[in-house]
């Protein structure tokens, strides 16, 4: 049997029925092609811009919707997971229920049946020893470019025997129109499955709802191994030295992670166990909004083709306005790792850190500038 035919029985056991076109792990060129083309219309289609990045609009949502996630409450979960409902303080895991979970997933393997699908098959983590085996589905071909650039491509040789540790479906065409008898937030919606290693995505368009639902199923996998996972950034010196930079989105991590002076272990997502720090993605997803050339040289280098711009102001001669933040404040670019020079290679992982930064972008001068915290 044929790789794509292997993938195309797989996705029939999930209730994809045969889809026109299947591009398994296409090529930059390809998707490039796809995203580009001028029979598409609205979120679908992207513009090139004078860099070689494609720039592409979420629609409605520019940025993830933690009111709109769900994860079933089974045998599995029910005492592995801190519940929205615990009264144990405020998060985002809301329960979901097997029936529930089931008429979504019919919903979105009806959305993906009988289309053009991009199936990417990548890694999510680093270190082999827990790396999780993920396949992303989607109608949608820049989307399939999102996650090309922002998780680890396999060999040859490990595709070619590639089993999926987790599926993520996304559906992003479909909405739920029956989300209030079922007691949901919207028709939108983020749900996982940990028993059977699923995700969906319906109604949201913004590719940041599958790299951070990965970094959920990360988050969820590693403590009961006795791994930290981590929201941080994380370089390393000449001298081996390494550091993780901590902060909410727009603090700084990307950015002084990217330094020239020290190889970029990676920007957002680590694992920290026994033989260090390991990355558990494959690029970068930096925000552009004010971006300059002079005070983040590295980024604005790596805005080229393959790189995807979200949201951002394209002028009619292919230029971007990065000061231009009428759609959103949450521009964003993303790109591989290898966009950037000075990075650890040939696998993004390294040592035990050093040094722990907090980035806490206080603006009310509650703390000094520079707070070293020796106990």
């Amino acid at each position: 049997m044929s790789r794509i035919e292997s993938v195309k029985d797989a996705l029939l056991s999930l209730g994809i029925q045969e889809s026109s076109e299947l591009f398994y792990n296409p090529d930059y060129d390809l998707l490039i092609a796809h995203e580009t083309s001028p029979e598409l219309t609205g979120a679908a289609r992207g513009v090139m811009t004078e860099s070689g990045a494609v720039a592409v609009d979420t629609g409605i949502f520019t940025g993830r919707s933690p009111r709109d996630k769900y994860i079933v409450r089974d045998d599995l979960t029910r005492d592995t997971v801190w519940w929205a409902d615990s009264g144990l303080g405020r998060n985002d895991n809301k329960p979901l229920s097997t029936e529930i979970w089931a008429d979504l997933k019919a919903l979105v393997a009806g959305q993906l049946s009988g289309k053009k699908l991009y199936v990417v098959d990548a890694w999510c983590g680093a270190s082999p020893a827990t790396r999780q085996g993920v396949r992303f589905v989607t109608e949608v071909a820049w989307q399939a470019h999102f996650v090309k650039n922002m998780f680890i491509a396999p060999s040859a040789e490990e595709l070619a025997e590639f089993t999926p540790d987790f599926v993520v479906l996304n559906g992003a065409g479909c909405t739920n129109d029956k989300w209030q008898e079922q007691g949901l937030n919207s028709e939108n919606f983020v749900a996982f499955n940990l028993s059977e290693k699923i995700q969906l995505i319906g109604g949201t368009w913004y590719g940041g709802e599958m790299k951070k639902g990965l970094f959920s199923v990360m988050n969820y996998l590693l403590p009961q191994q006795g791994i930290a996972s981590m929201h941080c950034s994380a370089n390393r010196g000449e001298a081996g030295d390494v550091a993780l930079f901590f902060g909410l989105s727009g603090t700084g991590k990307t950015t002084l992670s990217t330094d020239p002076l020290r190889q970029l272990i990676g920007d957002d997502e680590h694992g920290w166990d026994d033989d260090g720090v390991f990355n558990f993605e494959g690029g970068c997803y930096a925000k552009t909004i004010n971006l300059d050339p002079q005070a983040e040289p590295e980024i604005y280098r790596a805005i080229r083709r393959n790189a995807l711009l979200e949201n951002v102001v394209v002028r009619a001669d292919g230029s971007v306005d990065y000061a231009d933040g009428s759609k959103t404040e949450n521009t964003r670019v993303s790109y591989p790792l290898s966009h950037i020079e000075n990075i650890v290679k040939p696998v993004s992982r390294a040592g035990h850190p050093s040094k722990v930064i907090f980035l806490a972008a206080d603006a009310f001068g509650v703390l000094t500038p520079v707070s070293r915290l020796t106990t």
